[in-house]
């Protein structure tokens, strides 16, 4: 099983097709956020599964109102978005608005260092809405295996793990993935590299090593 899913966090359309490209052979998935959405469009979701082949996650962390949340997940599934994640602690009803259109990804602690401060004082009731929804799966982060551990423990087995912060954020590969982690998340390693493709290829076999 395939465990490396890049993170294209560029703005231009034909860089971003051309990394997509370059590296499908070693993801899972693409994930999108929105400096791509916003540097070339909707679109290039589509674009992205034609010359992938592959699963795409639209990277928004969806943290509105039900109506709102609805709204932006049935203009991402229709461009073709497998995925959608959304933000929790905005509560069950504004989750449910983005599950009831397509496959939800719920953030239930993050990446960077400031997530300490109020996001991670909340992650126990993060993954009990989890464990209640059912989504595919949440975020955790890789640059705290020892947190990933933590939630493992504590979410249903069939919710998978998606961690993202290995590479440039300092998440080491090994770490995460024996810490719990299902899938891996990974872009300026990647995307910014003199060879995306050879970059890919040594992450994704270190992960099938783990």
């Amino acid at each position: 099983m395939k465990r490396l899913i890049l993170a294209l966090d560029v703005y231009e359309r034909e860089r971003a097709l051309e990394i997509a490209e370059q590296t499908a052979e070693y993801l899972w998935a693409v994930k999108v956020n929105w400096p791509l959405i916003i540097g070339s469009g909707l679109n290039v979701i589509t674009e992205i599964k034609q010359v992938t082949g592959l699963p795409v996650i639209a990277d928004l962390k969806l943290a509105d109102i039900p109506n709102t949340n609805r709204m932006i997940a049935g203009r991402v599934f229709k461009a073709g978005a497998d995925y959608i994640i959304v933000h929790g602690f905005v509560g069950s009803d504004s989750v449910k608005a983005a599950m009831e259109l397509g496959r939800t990804i719920m953030v239930v602690e993050m990446s960077h260092p400031g997530a300490k401060e109020f996001i991670q004082p909340v992650t126990d009731g993060l993954i009990k809405l989890a464990n209640e929804l059912g989504p595919f799966g949440v975020i955790a982060p890789a640059t705290r295996p020892e947190r990933v551990a933590y939630i493992r423990s504590k979410l249903k087995p069939e919710i998978r793990i998606l961690s993202p912060g290995v590479g440039a954020q300092g998440g080491k590969v090994r770490d995460v993935l024996r810490a719990g982690a299902d899938y891996i998340i990974v872009g300026r390693s990647i995307y910014a590299s003199r060879n995306p493709r050879e970059s890919a290829r040594m992450i994704h076999d270190e992960a099938m090593g783990a």
